[in-house]
């Protein structure tokens, strides 16, 4: 027991600490980098904007497309459930806003409980859901490598561990809450130098396509 209380108080406090540090930094890294790559100047003259076509590119592949095929709008829609529900518990869960105050001095309403639940549920099913059409489709299959999967659990264990804290199964409050948090901090560490740090880049990356697009008058 006391082994525990030493881990959950490491894990509180030097071990948040430095994975705080590593996601800001590795964060900050990933997107100077990713913006400074820039691209050559094209010579040709434009047949359209690249602003509007970068913010219609950002608008329109946040949502569900007729032209995507069954297998693209499930993964679509199973990725939206994921992402609300993760959104939802993180950032609307008693506990969590708590923290947000003590380390930002920020703070919100939360959301009953029972939302909190049905999010998290929500957040699971989706991303076991994406993990079995993952193994079952063939290309995606193909396509996958380790990164994929390693990405997925660290993704998937916090909100795991989080739904059996909530719920106190299966071990005691403070293993459980150690559990939690360090898979938080893993998840912190890993995710600038995996795909992970799409969290980020994503919306520029969708801002590049579409500029580029709308530069040459095509309209995506």
């Amino acid at each position: 027991m006391i082994m525990e209380q030493e881990l959950l108080i490491w894990v509180r406090g030097t071990g948040l600490q430095i994975a705080a540090a590593v996601f800001v930094f590795g964060m900050v890294y990933r997107m100077l980098h990713l913006l400074m790559l820039g691209r050559k100047m094209s010579l040709a003259e434009p047949r359209g904007s690249e602003w509007s076509g970068g913010l219609r590119t950002m608008w329109k592949r946040s949502f569900v497309s007729t032209k995507l095929s069954a297998r693209g709008n499930f993964t679509v829609i199973a990725g939206f459930l994921f992402h609300i529900g993760f959104f939802i518990t993180l950032f609307f869960l008693s506990q969590h806003i708590d923290l947000f105050r003590a380390v930002l001095g920020l703070h919100w309403p939360a959301m009953p409980r029972g939302v909190i639940d049905i999010a998290a549920v929500l957040a699971i099913g989706a991303m076991i859901a994406l993990l079995v059409h993952r193994f079952i489709d063939p290309v995606k299959r193909m396509l996958s490598d380790y990164q994929d999967y390693l990405t997925w659990l660290l993704s998937f264990l916090p909100l795991l561990t989080g739904f059996m804290l909530m719920r106190e199964i299966g071990f005691e409050y403070i293993t459980l809450l150690t559990l939690h948090i360090a898979s938080v901090e893993l998840l912190l560490v890993v995710a600038p130098f995996t795909k992970l740090a799409h969290m980020f880049s994503t919306f520029i990356s969708r801002w590049y396509n579409g500029a580029v697009n709308g530069f040459k008058g095509i309209n995506i």
